[in-house]
């Protein structure tokens, strides 16, 4: 089977895409045939060895795929060849087929489409969990998101905006803005022209915002942090921006705020119960159309470098995603 493969670290350039073996599943694994493949983040990181995980070498990236079941491995008796599902198996997705662990795997309703399911599970998973257990945000509240534009980023407008919030999207151009407007942000703040800590009071009339959702972090941390509400709640979500910040102590002190960390792979693993009813919810609500995944991009499997490419250069707004059947 065909599949992208990291032979070394480094940056995109250095994947290649070669016929690999046909994996097989073993004792409470099933094989699935990749349709699509979600392209996040991490997948960025990984293939540089800057990820707290850090396979070894040679690896195929992709940590998200929806596919077809097509063999299951002894004592999986719940999903059968030709269900449609979503695996989060952290690598291995930028294939024709992958394997995963049976509780890596979530089924789909026929209603959903690949392209959609593929890039559904870590934004939205990501983006729910930190709100809704993380930050407990509640109606009436106001959140800040950074990144906006972005898969968790604008995931996040989203559940903020059903979750009862008044949202506050910030991100670096009017075009990606624009796009944080459409799917439902209140106000928006362009932080590259614009002081990010001014215009939080502005918009909240000095008062702040009580929960900032942060996949950026940098320069923007602390700036952001400033703008903070009493008793507000600082959700660390990730560090697109490069540089993981380094936050005055005295600043949640003095606003009674919170600093809260956000590892939602590590939450699936700990609390797998919660984060099936979190998955079903998700999936109620986006059969009800209260939610409306953006897939800015399309890339077949053999630009799978291009992919991570853009993904790094922070061309995409929603997700981008690998086509791969």
């Amino acid at each position: 089977m065909k599949a992208v493969v990291c032979v070394e670290h480094g940056p995109p350039e250095k994947l290649v895409v070669r016929d690999v073996p046909m994996p097989q599943p073993g004792r409470g694994q099933v094989r699935i045939k990749v349709h699509a493949a979600g392209v996040n983040f991490p997948d960025t990181l990984i293939i540089q060895n800057l990820y707290q995980f850090k396979p070894a070498l040679p690896f195929t990236p992709g940590g998200e795929a929806a596919g077809v079941v097509d063999a299951v491995g002894e004592g999986v008796d719940d999903l059968k060849i030709g269900d449609r599902v979503v695996a989060m198996t952290g690598n291995g997705c930028y294939a024709e087929a992958v394997v995963a662990n049976r509780a890596q795997v979530v089924p789909i309703a026929g209603a959903m489409p690949f392209d959609i399911a593929s890039g559904f599970t870590m934004t939205y998973g990501t983006s729910h969990h930190a709100l809704k257990q993380r930050a407990r945000l509640q109606p009436g509240e106001t959140l800040l998101v950074l990144g906006a534009a972005g898969g968790v980023g604008l995931a996040a407008v989203e559940l903020g905006k059903l979750m009862g919030a008044k949202v506050i999207a910030a991100a670096s151009t009017d075009e990606k803005l624009q796009v944080c407007r459409d799917f439902g942000a209140d106000e928006t703040i362009n932080y590259t022209d614009a002081n990010l800590k001014d215009e939080i009071k502005r918009l909240t009339g000095g008062k702040g915002v009580d929960v900032i959702y942060d996949p950026v972090g940098d320069r923007y941390a602390e700036l952001a942090f400033r703008g903070m509400a009493w008793n507000g709640r600082y959700l660390v979500v990730g560090f697109a921006a490069g540089e993981i910040p380094s936050l005055p102590l005295n600043l949640p002190l003095i606003k009674g705020a919170s600093i809260v960390g956000v590892f939602w792979g590590a939450f699936t693993q700990a609390e797998p119960a919660l984060h099936r009813e979190n998955m079903a919810e998700l999936l109620q609500w986006f059969s009800e159309a209260k939610l409306k995944p953006h897939i800015s991009k399309h890339f077949t499997l053999d630009q799978g470098p291009e992919a991570i490419r853009w993904m790094m250069d922070r061309k995409a707004t929603g997700k981008i995603v690998l086509d791969v059947a």
